[in-house]
């Protein structure tokens, strides 16, 4: 299932240890305790934390921490007290939300998840992670109403269809995709160049006359015909080639994954829609603090399908893994792409296919 729970570990799709609340440094006691639960030593870690967390009660990163190990050693009652106190102290802070959503989608309590992850996009309109989790809570709660239209009514053939595409959205692996690359046909084989003009035949003398003057005609004959001017070049266009696409996509993760902010979103059409009408300012200030160095990320996608639409645009659905320490995300993501010379630029970005 794509949506991971709190309880598969450090890689659940949501439990981050970043928080967006621009504090300093950590403290040696947390870097330490980071470090274990990294190593896997919970228990270490968790003595660290209690230690940090008895001269600072209050600390935000200490209790997020604790909550995150809390959830490690499956005690998802006392992860979810812990960022549920969070949000109250903290309100202003999206991830508490968005762990909150992943632990009680653990316990199949999906209309909470629901509730905690809208509350983390109301509180920070630009947090992808929180609308992608929403997005697989949403085919969940589909997922169920169609069971339920199933089993009171068995020969609903178009619930049943929607079903399997909903589930299918769950599939931790799927086949690549393979794109039918249309053969280009062969260039017409240039004519063969004409065969040069004989030479003129040489007047014949006739004794005691002098020779006729060439005529002008033939002389100029001789001359070579001048060249046309070449055609002014045509500006480059980028073509309707599906691998042309794909080579776009991984350049994208490629960026993204080298924290390569400027080529980042240097892919982004400037006509790019803003998830839920933020400004485009905001947007890029939002993926700068969430790209930009040191922080360590992995970006890989695969099983492409590209199709191409009207008016110079293409769309490319793809799986998309993601990884950063701690968080690991595995979703299926749509790109809408549109023509810019030589280029394809993305104007719409979404989850789901």
């Amino acid at each position: 299932m794509i949506f991971r729970t709190a309880a598969a570990g450090v890689a659940a799709i949501a439990i981050c240890i970043s928080l967006a609340a621009g504090a300093a440094a950590q403290t040696d006691e947390l870097q330490d305790a980071q470090q274990l639960l990294k190593q896997g030593q919970i228990d270490r870690a968790m003595e660290r934390v209690d230690q940090y967390l008895k001269t600072r009660p209050k600390d935000a990163r200490g209790r997020f921490l604790r909550g995150i190990l809390l959830a490690e050693q499956n005690k998802h009652g006392d992860a979810i007290r812990v960022f549920n106190d969070l949000t109250r102290d903290y309100p202003e802070l999206p991830e508490p939300y968005n762990n909150l959503a992943v632990l009680y989608a653990s316990q199949g309590q999906y209309d909470k998840a629901r509730g905690a992850l809208e509350q983390a996009i109301r509180t920070h309109p630009s947090y992808a992670t929180a609308h992608e989790n929403l997005g697989d809570i949403y085919a969940k709660l589909a997922s169920q109403a169609y069971d339920k239209a199933l089993q009171l009514d068995k020969g609903n053939r178009a619930a049943q269809t929607k079903l399997n595409l909903i589930k299918d959205l769950f599939t931790t692996t799927q086949t690549p995709t393979k794109v039918a690359v249309a053969r280009a046909e062969p260039a017409p084989k240039p004519a063969a160049p004409p065969a040069p003009a004989a030479k003129p035949a040489a007047p014949v003398v006739e004794p005691k006359k002098e020779p006729a003057p060439a005529a002008k005609p033939a002389a100029a004959a001789k001359e070579p015909a001048k060249k046309a001017p070449p055609a002014p070049a045509k500006p480059a266009v980028a073509e309707n080639n599906p691998e042309t696409l794909i080579k776009t996509v991984e350049g994208w993760a490629a960026d993204w994954s080298n924290n390569d902010v400027a080529a980042y979103l240097a892919r982004y059409s400037p006509d790019f829609k803003v998830p839920d009408g933020a400004s485009r300012k905001a947007w890029e200030a939002e993926r700068t603090a969430r790209i930009a160095k040191p922080r360590k990320i992995e970006v890989r996608v695969e099983g492409h399908k590209v199709t191409f639409g009207d008016g110079g645009k293409a769309t490319v659905t793809f799986r998309q893994h993601y990884r950063s320490e701690p968080f690991v995300s595995s979703a299926t993501k749509t790109l809408v792409l549109i023509r810019a010379g030589d280029k394809w630029l993305i104007e719409q970005e979404r989850i789901g296919g």
